[in-house]
């Protein structure tokens, strides 16, 4: 089962990581001045990864595919590793779907 982690960051911001059943990481957030938004982040990433057309597939400009999830605003909530392959991206994203509904929260800032 996977898990959202929260952290903070050497500035002093909250980000949260959503890491699948093995612990590895498979998005990433940006950083929130609060952790009350960092919250939030996660709250949207649970609602939003239910729907395909959030996630947007990329590639970066060493060729490697990888994705972001967008709210419904068009905000990204959430990045993706860099993958090796289409295949490898399309998993991700599968896995985000499966992992994020009932993910619980591990706060490691308190």
């Amino acid at each position: 089962m996977g898990k959202f982690v929260i952290t903070t960051r050497k500035n002093g911001e909250y980000q949260f990581s959503l890491k699948a059943g093995n612990g590895q990481e498979i998005l990433g957030s940006e950083g929130y001045t609060t952790k009350a938004a960092c919250l939030n982040g996660v709250e949207s990433v649970k609602k939003n990864s239910q729907e395909d057309k959030r996630f947007d597939r990329l590639e970066a400009k060493n060729g490697k595919p990888y994705f972001n999830l967008k709210a419904t605003n068009g905000q990204i909530i959430g990045t993706s590793e860099m993958y090796e392959s289409v295949a490898a991206r399309e998993n991700g994203i599968a896995s985000v779907a499966k992992n994020a509904p009932d993910a619980a929260v591990d706060d490691q800032t308190a």
